[in-house]
């Protein structure tokens, strides 16, 4: 069903924003692709980056080479420090939003480590998602660096229960992928992708190459290798209706998921 834009406009200036017949001629309008040649990638705080040199790199020089065929945004995560600092403030009963502000910081610091690391390719670090500078950044050197939590900020819609955000970097770099349309979201941590059970503290978990949300949510897996949130954000995306998770810690891994290959484990949307 194809609605012209004088009907949408119609329906805009006489119904509720939530009326139905309304959502429906919205849902209809095409949905434009802004960056539909770029990657996300989501190079982890805890799982990469907080190892220090002997992991971020090898990933830098793997960026560096992958650039001269591949367009990326590159977003970081928060790791230890934020997990230290979520602590210290559910301690102190603070509330979710201020909980986002601390975790931003700490994603906005490894995203200008990982920027100075990346300077002397020209690969700089944009701010606030840094929508103007993007578009220049990947024409001219095909990636850019930028901090991966949502700018929720106070506005964080707190958990079901706790005060831990529930929107942090794996849902703000996946947000980045949709909004702007890109080609793949590649999730960058330290194991092979997702196992039956965690296989940091499990005996023998079996690998899981390929999973469905909706297998992940039955199986008991959906807060197992990416934020909880993700999972949904990927069910209701237009364009980006499946992710891979895969180990940046494997010389070449990145490199090969990048052009397409299935090196970890892919999770769809249905």
């Amino acid at each position: 069903m194809s609605h012209s834009t004088a009907e949408l406009e119609a329906l805009l200036m006489q119904r509720s924003l939530s009326d139905p017949q309304l959502q429906e001629a919205a849902e209809a309008a095409a949905d434009y692709r802004i960056l539909p040649d770029a990657t996300v990638l989501k190079i982890g705080g805890q799982s990469v980056i907080d190892r220090g040199r002997s992991a971020v790199y090898p990933l830098v020089d793997e960026i560096a080479a992958a650039r001269k065929a591949h367009k990326m945004l590159i977003g970081t995560g928060a790791g230890t420090r934020a997990r230290h600092l979520y602590s210290i403030a559910a301690g102190l009963n603070l509330p979710a939003g201020v909980l986002s502000q601390l975790g931003s910081s700490v994603a906005d610091q490894n995203a200008v480590m990982l920027g100075q690391l990346l300077a002397k390719y020209g690969i700089s670090v944009v701010s606030g998602a840094g929508l103007s500078a993007v578009p220049l950044s990947l024409s001219e050197v095909n990636a850019v660096v930028f901090s991966g939590m949502p700018p929720y900020k106070l506005w964080m819609r707190p958990a079901a229960e706790g005060v831990i955000p529930p929107y942090r970097t794996d849902a703000g770099c996946f947000l980045m992928a949709e909004s702007f349309g890109c080609k793949q979201m590649i999730f960058v941590k330290d194991e092979n992708g997702l196992y039956t059970a965690n296989p940091k503290t499990a005996k023998n978990p079996t690998f899981i190459p390929k999973i469905s949300v909706d297998e992940m949510k039955a199986k008991g897996l959906h807060d197992s290798i990416l934020e909880f949130p993700v999972l949904d954000l990927l069910k209701a995306a237009r364009h980006v209706r499946e992710v891979q998770v895969i180990n940046g810690l494997v010389p070449g891994n990145l490199t090969r998921a990048l052009a397409g290959e299935h090196v970890g484990t892919i999770i769809t949307a249905s």
